[in-house]
C-alpha cells in the first residue's frame, strides 16, 4: 500500500480532451442505493472513450456492528458481497480509473479488523498502485515530450494538471457549511489546480483563490482553484431521515480537462 504523498501520475500523449466523473458515496449495498441508475451510468462510460474515473469513498456501504445509521442488518446485500460486485461492476472499466480512496464507511471495517474494501477491489482489478487509504495527488500531463531533432524540437507544450481528492469529513446541515470546511482545506494545499471531495451528498463548485507569490520574478498574482464536492447515488430515507438531514439534488458533475491548453471546465 503506497503512502498517501506517493503522486499518481499519468500521462495523455494524444493530447486530447477528458471527461472526470468524480465517484462518492454510492453504498452500494444500502436498502437506499439507486442501482438501476448506477447501472446505466457505468454502461454509458464503456461508449465514451474519452470518459476516466476518480473513485472518492464509500463505494459500498459495508454496515458492520458499531456503524452510526441503519445497522448492519439493514444492509440487501452483506458487504463480502458488495465488495465481490462492485469490483465485477468496475473490471471493465479498469483503464479509465484514475484514483481510488476509502471513504468513512469503509473505514469501519480497516479500523476493527484491518481490511480495507476500496484496497481490495483496487488489488482485484490488478491497479492498487493508483490506491491511496486517506489522500491522493493526481498529475495529469497532456500531449507528447519535447524530443531534441538537431536545433529544433518538435511537439508541443504539455499542460499539467494537479488534482488532490479526500473523501472528506464533517458537513453540516446546510450546503454553506461543507462549502466552509472544504474550501479551508483547499488553501492548505499548495500547487493545486483541483480538490474533490464527497462525504456530504452536497454536490457543489466553487472556485476561490489564493495570491501566489513569485519571488523570482518579483510578480504576485491570483491563482484560482476549483472544489469539486461529488453527489451521492442515494434516494432520500432511512438515517438521513431519521436524523433530519436535508434531501439534496442527484446532479452529476462532467469535469473537462482541456488537453491543448490549461482549462477545467465543470458541468452540472
Amino acid at each position: 500500500m503506497l503512502p498517501d504523498f506517493a503522486m499518481v501520475t499519468r500521462s495523455f500523449e494524444d493530447g486530447a480532451d477528458i471527461r472526470i466523473y468524480a465517484i462518492s458515496d454510492v453504498h452500494y449495498g444500502a436498502p437506499e442505493h439507486l442501482t438501476r441508475e448506477w447501472e446505466l451510468f457505468c454502461q454509458s462510460l464503456l461508449e465514451d472513450p474519452h470518459a476516466y474515473l476518480i473513485l472518492n469513498g464509500d463505494m459500498i456501504n459495508n454496515a458492520t456492528r458499531g456503524s452510526v445509521g441503519n445497522g448492519v442488518f439493514t444492509d440487501i446485500i452483506p458487504p463480502s458481497q458488495q465488495k465481490k460486485t462492485m469490483a465485477k461492476m468496475l473490471e471493465p472499466l479498469r483503464d479509465r480509473i484514475l484514483f481510488a480512496d476509502e471513504g468513512n464507511h469503509e473505514f469501519r471495517s480497516g479500523k476493527d479488523a484491518d481490511d480495507y474494501p476500496m484496497y481490495d477491489i483496487m488489488c482485484k482489478l490488478d491497479i492498487e498502485d493508483r490506491y491511496r487509504p486517506n489522500i491522493g495527488f493526481l498529475k495529469l500531463q497532456f500531449g507528447k515530450r519535447l524530443r531534441e531533432t538537431g536545433t529544433r524540437t518538435d511537439g508541443r507544450r504539455r499542460p499539467t494538471y494537479v488534482i488532490a481528492v479526500t473523501h472528506g469529513a464533517g458537513g453540516g446541515m446546510l450546503t454553506g457549511g461543507a462549502v466552509n470546511r472544504n474550501e479551508r482545506f483547499g488553501y492548505a494545499l499548495d500547487g493545486i489546480d483541483m480538490l474533490i471531495v464527497g462525504h456530504t451528498h452536497k454536490p457543489f463548485v466553487t472556485q476561490p483563490s489564493k495570491l501566489k507569490v513569485d519571488p523570482q520574478n518579483n510578480i504576485v498574482s491570483v491563482s484560482p482553484f476549483k472544489v469539486v464536492s461529488a453527489t451521492s447515488w442515494m434516494t432520500y430515507g432511512g438515517y438521513a431521515a431519521r436524523q433530519m438531514l436535508l434531501p439534496s439534488s442527484h446532479a452529476k458533475q462532467i469535469i473537462t480537462l482541456c488537453g491543448d491548453h490549461k482549462e477545467i471546465r465543470v458541468t452540472m
